[in-house]
């Protein structure tokens, strides 16, 4: 750090604890807003809720006790009086205020019982000369003044290298005003700098903080999939002739893959073919049929004596994709093994030495796979199904568990949450994506409904109607027991109200709660056609199959996310009768409950619902799992800067190509370190 502050002392601690260590991480260290105080406002002019800064002679002092000790003063000028408010002060503050003294007073005025007042205002002598300049307040910690940050980062500013990253050309090409000229203006904007363009970031010196920042992601991107393309990975190119696992599955499907499929298994197949690792995102609409794709993928790896991994985020999800490929692929004499976190130690054994074996050619499983008492044969495929759930580190991990004698394993990651353009280009650039853009036939689109929970009567009888017909139904609520916090109709109050409700039906419950043998079971039996009406929680949104459930209902759907909404939707819809999606909500909503509620009663598109759900959570939440403990991205906003992420990717590409020094110059000002969590 600088030497303004002593090394070891609270304050670096606390300078730390806002990861500033270098004048470097100081100069990044942007402002949240602007206070003016480079003009006096007359009292008579304040406004409610707008910073101002007035000046006046004290006209009151005292110390009150009710409700609460507290300073109370007022300071007055020619046009008004203003109240002026302290729950914590110091004999100090008393003697600054004292009556007749004139004084500068700088705070958010605010609605009192006497008119405008201000609370724990900064108060000044009048005789001070005006700032020329705007006061910037940055982000900062407990117990770390303004006036430290604003030293330390002066002081940055006058010791930090703040040469150009960028060539002259770049800038020129795509607008943008010098490094150093954007850091001195942001930090200290001059009186007439326009308040609003900083406040909403779109100055020209935040434009060129927010290029900088998507730039280096790009570039670090671009780097990480060379470097990809550079390693080694067991080539396992598509095997001719018709007794081949690959061609033999194929042939013994009930179904014609869909257009959108056969591209998709072409897309796959050539880069597994290849001898560096495949790192695909396979990405489609729930009921796209991803799952066979994947399958297909896993057939011409075991086709060259390679081992396929499968990993799953849940116990339910991956017994659903157990249940798939061992009716798949089991006929065709492919040697399936099951792991999970529930399993047994002595259950363990058995699929555990046939993977160390060989014996086991797919092994299908949650985040027990990634153990480290695992070991593989000849791994060379691992596919991970809604990937979004795990964290880089356990994606990482299994990727460690490749053949020996190669630098990596091929992955296919699949997603039924589809990427929105602005995440596919950032988040994931490093990867290859391939979509499942149409929806196979005998898919019937699913009409959505919403209820107010007031008519919970006729959503019960119109289950009974279904039923009668021949058809299932789903009854999806939020919470397994009852929550003090949220006072929500539970999974198990709810099986006990429609088993009483409808004495006539099969009413099974499912939750996370239940034991795995007992689950099982349940899903079993609702999928035979044993059980009518599934009450359950959100287990069932990935992975569950059931072609005659042709009703669903979703209890307190204000409070589920919208991905969970469209997948959930997904569960029914599979067979040729039409569906139905009830989406029961209690009133009054929130602005952003009527949002997604209106955008699910409005369309299925699962991609026009996944831009919308980035739009109202940001990048971070709709990803579900944080890849760090940092933003993914500090400055730039993926739902507002679209156009300037297009921008970047073309001004990387143009740099990787003719300016290799000025890269590594700009991404050790931007990563310092971090690439690791951006390639991953």
């Amino acid at each position: 750090m600088s030497a303004v502050v002593d090394p070891g002392s609270q304050i670096e601690r606390k300078l730390h604890k806002l990861g500033l260590r270098t004048p470097a991480d100081c100069l990044l260290h942007l402002p949240l807003r602007y206070e003016d105080e480079t003009r006096v406002t007359d009292i008579g002019r304040l406004l409610p809720g707008v910073f101002a800064q007035v000046e006046g002679e004290v006209t009151r002092c005292e110390v009150q006790m009710r409700p609460r000790r507290q300073l109370v003063a007022a300071v007055a000028d020619e046009t008004g009086e203003l109240a002026l408010r302290f729950l914590n002060f110091y004999p100090s503050q008393q003697r600054q205020l004292a009556v007749g003294s004139r004084v500068r007073v700088r705070g958010e005025p605010r609605g009192g019982l006497f008119g405008l007042e201000m609370v724990h205002p900064r108060v000044g002598g009048a005789d001070a000369q005006l700032p020329q300049r705007l006061t910037p307040v940055y982000p900062t910690t407990q117990g770390l003044a303004q006036s430290i940050l604003r030293r330390q980062i002066a002081a940055a500013l006058a010791q930090a290298d703040l040469s150009d990253s960028l060539p002259d050309v770049v800038r020129e090409r795509w607008g943008l005003c010098g490094f150093a000229d954007a850091l001195r203006e942001l930090h200290t904007p001059a009186a007439d700098a326009t308040v609003e363009d900083l406040a909403q970031h779109t100055h020209p010196a935040w434009r060129r903080v927010k290029f900088d920042e998507l730039l280096a992601q790009q570039l670090s991107l671009a780097l990480a999939r060379a470097e990809r393309r550079s390693r080694r990975a067991p080539a396992m190119p598509r095997a001719a002739g018709a007794d081949t696992l690959f061609e033999r599955l194929l042939a013994q499907l009930p179904f014609r893959l869909s257009k959108a499929q056969q591209r998709v298994v072409a897309e796959i197949s050539a880069d597994l073919g290849r001898a560096h690792p495949m790192q695909r995102l396979l990405q489609g609409d729930v009921g796209a049929g991803k799952t066979v794709v994947a399958a297909l993928a896993a057939a011409q790896a075991i086709d060259h004596g390679y081992q396929v991994a499968l990993m799953a985020p849940t116990e339910i999800l991956a017994e659903q994709h157990l249940r798939k490929f061992g009716e798949w692929l089991a006929p065709l004499g492919v040697n399936i093994a099951w792991l999970s976190g529930s399993l047994s130690a002595k259950a363990r054994r058995e699929p555990l030495a046939a993977l160390a074996s060989g014996e086991a050619q797919l092994i299908v499983g949650t985040q027990a796979l990634i153990q480290e008492h695992v070991q593989f044969h000849r791994l060379g495929l691992a596919i991970t199904d809604e990937q979004h759930r795990f964290g880089v580190g356990q994606r990482l991990a299994l990727r460690e568990k490749g053949v020996a004698g190669a630098d990596g394993i091929h992955q296919l990651m699949m997603s039924a949450t589809p990427i929105p353009r602005t995440l596919a280009m950032t988040v994931y650039a490093d990867l290859d994506v391939s979509e499942i853009d149409e929806l196979p036939p005998g898919r019937t689109p699913v009409l959505t409904k919403l209820v107010n929970d007031v008519r919970r009567d006729e959503v019960v009888a119109r289950i009974h109607v279904a039923v009668e017909a021949g058809r299932q139904a789903y009854w999806v609520c939020p919470l397994v027991e009852e929550s003090e916090a949220l006072e929500l109709q539970t999974a198990v109050d709810t099986f006990e109200t429609l088993r009483a409700a409808l004495p006539q039906l099969r009413v099974g419950l499912v939750h996370g709660k239940l034991p795995t043998a007992e689950k099982a079971e349940v899903m079993r039996a609702f999928k035979a056609g044993e059980l009518d009406l599934l009450v359950a929680t959100t287990v069932i949104e990935v992975g569950v199959d059931v072609p005659n459930a042709s009703l669903m209902v979703i209890e307190h759907a204000e409070r589920f996310g919208l991905a969970q909404l469209h997948q959930l939707r997904g569960r029914v819809g599979r067979g040729s009768a039409e569906s139905i999606c009830v989406l029961m909500y209690q009133a009054p909503l929130s602005r952003v409950a009527k949002q997604r509620l209106r955008t699910m009663h409005e369309t299925t598109d699962g991609f026009l619902i996944a831009q919308r759900d980035l739009a109202l959570r940001g990048p971070g939440e709709f990803l579900g799992v944080r890849q760090s403990g940092e933003a993914l991205l500090r400055f730039a906003d993926l739902r507002e800067d679209g156009g300037l992420v297009d921008e970047a990717r073309e001004a990387a590409a143009w740099m990787l190509a003719e300016y290799p020094d000025a890269v590594h110059a700009h991404l050790a000002r931007w990563l310092r370190g971090r690439e690791n969590f951006l390639k991953a």
